[in-house]
């Protein structure tokens, strides 16, 4: 039991509440019948970050300890969109983008999960199915002062920024799931505390046991203010190349580097903090990679690292573009695809990020020239 809890415990910042789980994990063992653990996505976008990773090994956690986990992805919410931390309007998402998400969520969870283990759930499933009188009867179980109760809600009423009638019943939605599925615990971040509460409450007001909370803390980005986001452009996707993967994780701050340990790795914290962190840095990058592309991959990205980044030397595959002469700056790093539009690229050039031969080029109208164009920390062109 307590390594069981060791396990549960470790990188989490709240569980509501403690003792309830330790019942639940006594009567499990002693019945013999696993707990029901849920934790729901909702696919707003097509690729799982390492901030998703967080939730996804707390799961693979509990089905190494022999219960039943549920992945909900929440098809049928996201077109209601979650309003946690938002203070504006959720843009509505298509049906297509949300199934098209959906495919890609399933295909990569994998990637943490035991496929054997794992249940994939739809919420569109049951509310699909939801009468107006059902809906009626769920909202009947909060208030419009318990809603605004909720921190971002109640800046936003206060701000005057508007807020819908749909949003309200977002928490409500993910209660309900709670409901359906029996959870025992459901597992989310610590953003959705009020949605996760909610979840107690709505199980409670339909005769079902109330789940134990467990809450993890929120990974900033590569940035290390934000939380993770693609968004926000500071996230490392898992479906990303090994050495670009690599190369992102040796970027984050020394402070940040032991909370990825502790959330992305089962590594003992207490001899980490002895090494040196570059190479405590260069360890936990290869961890991750070792994770998600194999062993070879990772001894390859380090390698690559060392051998471009460390020693300051141009990598031998590096793409090449054949120009005629006079095309500037920015139609370089467009036609090449390492900015996605010119405003991107003149954001590039004024950050002093692009650089050419090792000097910066601040010059939005500089003339093609052949040499080797480098932009950021990992990307190379090579112009002939």
């Amino acid at each position: 039991m307590q390594e069981a809890l060791k396990t549960i415990t470790r990188g989490t910042v709240e569980i509501i509440d403690l003792k309830h789980l330790e019942k639940k994990l006594e009567k499990s063992r002693a019945k013999g019948v696993p707990l029901v653990v849920k934790a729901g996505f909702d696919p707003t976008a097509p690729d799982i970050h390492l901030g998703h990773v967080v939730l996804l090994r707390k799961m693979r956690q509990f089905q190494d300890l022999g219960h039943r986990v549920l992945f909900l992805i929440g098809d049928f919410t996201a077109q209601v969109g979650d309003p946690t931390g938002r203070n504006e309007l959720r843009k509505k998402m298509t049906r297509e983008d949300i199934e098209l998400n959906a495919k890609t969520y399933s295909e990569q969870v994998f990637k943490v999960l035991d496929p054997k283990k794992t249940e994939v759930v739809y919420n569109s499933h049951w509310f699909g199915k939801f009468s107006a009188q059902d809906l009626m009867e769920l909202t009947a179980r909060s208030t419009v002062a318990q809603m605004l109760a909720r921190a971002d809600f109640k800046k936003r009423f206060e701000d005057g920024r508007e807020i819908s009638l749909l949003e309200f019943i977002y928490p409500l939605l993910q209660g309900y799931d709670s409901v359906v599925l029996k959870a025992d615990v459901e597992l989310g971040g610590a953003d959705q505390k009020f949605n996760l509460l909610m979840g107690r409450q709505i199980q409670e007001a339909y005769g079902v046991e109330p789940q134990v909370v467990i809450m993890t803390p929120l990974l900033e980005g590569l940035d290390g203010v934000n939380k993770m986001s693609k968004s926000l452009g500071n996230y490392v996707g898992i479906n990303e190349p090994p050495r670009d993967m690599f190369g992102k994780l040796m970027s984050i701050s020394d402070e940040l580097m032991m909370k990825y340990f502790e959330l992305l790795t089962d590594q003992d914290l207490g001899s980490l903090r002895q090494k040196h962190p570059k190479e405590a840095k260069m360890e936990l990058a290869g961890s991750i990679v070792h994770q998600f592309h194999g062993p070879d991959a990772a001894r390859d990205a380090c390698e690559h690292f060392n051998s471009v980044f460390a020693r300051k030397q141009v990598p031998d595959d590096i793409a090449t573009l054949a120009l005629e002469p006079g095309m500037d700056l920015i139609g370089i790093l467009v036609l090449a695809g390492i900015a996605p539009s010119k405003n991107e690229a003149r954001r590039l050039i004024k950050q002093n990020a692009v650089t050419f031969e090792g000097s910066a080029v601040a010059d939005e109208s500089w003339s093609v020239q052949r040499g080797v164009l480098k932009v950021g920390k990992r990307r190379f062109l090579k112009i002939v």
